[in-house]
């Protein structure tokens, strides 16, 4: 069994993982708010749940990990939205126009987040198929002591739980000024925040004991957790935005309301992207939806290496070079894992994954693999089964337009071609050597000699040709020069 350490928030250090459960592994990634296309910033806890994802069902097994992903689909946001295409003029009630857009939403997430190569969660809950628990829940909270109503609201009394804080490490005295909260006259504490709050006429709702209303954020992630994990499960994670105060209202609601139970073990928050190393803002013009760099043509497996390459708890900076970088090596990398069946990650990989996923030296390691496997040959199953293990090479990403890389079995046809031609160089058989030289240029490889007269080449990939069409060529050339 490998070791992994996971940097946990609540301690603010890295520790080693340990389940509760080794034959359920379970982990909970806080969802889109299914109103609007994910951007880009939205996709890197998604990417660093998938690594952690794939890398927990390689230690433990795929049917030993339990991975939860919610969908908040109450949302001002999406009642605001309905109400306009309904002013607009569409047909429908209102709650039959926040289903529609709820749908769509969700399909555009899920077609987006396929596209970067990530694995569909065991389970995808939305908020609207678990009012009843969130009802409970709070049912529950009140009657501990720990949430009270007032005016059609219920709300969570901040001061019952003396740990409130212990997550983003702040005190509550501190949190008050400045802190992003609604005031109201009703709150019996500045800080206190809402479990659940009355719906108007034109507002979806539900009945509960305090009336027609709808759930705060907060209680939906805390009910559908327990549900779906129990009380008490491994790994909590999302950006670090999340932390206060969504992510430090969950752990006291659920803390309350389960006072045997620890929540989460483990709390995961990923750091902020920036774009061309400004701030990601509409404002500023570079502000992308995930489905706006498909679109522009980039493959989401070029877009999900970007990602990899900072560590998630380091600020990530997105720039067109570092996508056309990475589009050149893939290219690369899938040539020399072309037709190869996947072995076993290599050990250094599942090290870098184990240490914090620590992707950005994941990377670095499939750099080292990919180069032995030029230099010898050897070794392109476990490149491809180190990659995948990152979510790379895969073959669900493998549809994006081939730039101009070599299989490796081409690739070895192409340095014998090249030691023959140096063999006719030596022998002067100048007529032989420029009919090979000039047919492996139709094939778009260039030959060069060095200083010590060895040869070299370089495969420049001719518009004009497919990858396909350029192997064929050289493969023709080998059987010509009697090499197959």
């Amino acid at each position: 069994m490998i070791e992994i350490k996971l940097h946990n928030t609540k301690t603010r250090r890295k520790q080693v993982f340990t389940p509760i459960d080794r034959e359920n592994v379970r982990i909970y990634l806080c969802g889109p708010t299914v109103y609007d296309r994910a951007h880009i910033g939205n996709a890197r806890n998604v990417i660093m749940f998938d690594v952690l994802y794939r890398l927990l069902r390689h230690e433990y097994g795929a049917d030993h990990v339990t991975y939860v992903r919610n969908f908040t689909d109450v949302d001002d946001k999406i009642n605001a939205e309905a109400l306009r295409r309904q002013t607009a003029g569409e047909t429908g009630t209102l709650e039959e126009l926040i289903a529609q857009r709820t749908e769509e939403t969700i399909g555009w997430y899920h077609a987006d987040m396929d596209a970067l190569g990530n694995l569909r969660p065991d389970h995808e809950p939305r908020a609207t198929q678990y009012i009843p628990e969130m009802i409970a829940m709070t049912e529950d909270l009140i009657a501990k002591g720990h949430a009270y109503e007032v005016e059609g609201h219920v709300l969570f009394n901040v001061r019952s739980f003396p740990e409130y804080g212990q997550l983003s490490g702040r005190s509550v005295d501190d949190m008050i000024a400045g802190a992003r909260v609604e005031v109201a006259p009703y709150k019996r504490d500045p800080m206190d925040f809402v479990l659940w709050k009355p719906s108007d006429a034109e507002t979806p709702g539900w009945d509960s004991p305090w009336g027609r209303g709808r759930p705060g954020w907060h209680i939906e992630c805390s009910a559908m957790s327990q549900a779906l994990l129990g009380p008490s499960f491994d790994i909590h994670g999302g950006g670090t935005d999340l932390t206060f105060p969504h992510h430090e209202n969950e752990l006291a609601q659920s803390c309350c309301a389960n006072p045997d139970e620890g929540f989460a073990n483990i709390w995961l928050h990923n750091e902020m992207l920036q774009v061309e190393g400004k701030k990601m803002s509409k404002s500023l013009g570079n502000f992308f939806t995930v489905r706006d760099l498909l679109d522009q043509g980039i493959p989401g497996e070029v877009i999900r290496f970007v990602f990899l390459q900072t560590h998630y708890r380091k600020t990530m900076d997105w720039t067109a070079e570092k996508a056309a970088q990475a589009r050149d090596t893939l290219g690369k990398w899938r040539g020399l894992v072309r037709g190869v069946k996947p072995s076993e990650p290599h050990p250094i990989i599942i090290q870098a994954l184990s240490d914090d996923l620590n992707t950005s030296m994941a990377i670095s390691g499939l750099h080292a693999l990919a180069k032995e496997v030029e230099k010898s040959g050897i070794g392109a199953p476990q490149l491809a089964a180190s990659a995948a293990l990152l979510g790379l090479l895969t073959n669900d990403l493998s549809d994006w337009p081939e730039q101009g890389e070599l299989s490796l079995e081409i690739r070895t046809q192409i340095k014998m071609l090249a030691e023959r031609w140096i063999g006719y160089r030596r022998k002067k058989a100048w007529s032989s050597a420029d009919s090979l030289r000039d047919g492996l240029l139709e094939a778009g490889v260039r030959l060069s000699v060095d200083k010590t007269n060895t040869s070299e080449w370089r495969y420049e990939n001719p518009d004009m040709l497919t990858v396909s069409e350029c192997e064929q060529k050289i493969e023709q050339l080998a059987r010509i020069e009697g090499l197959l």
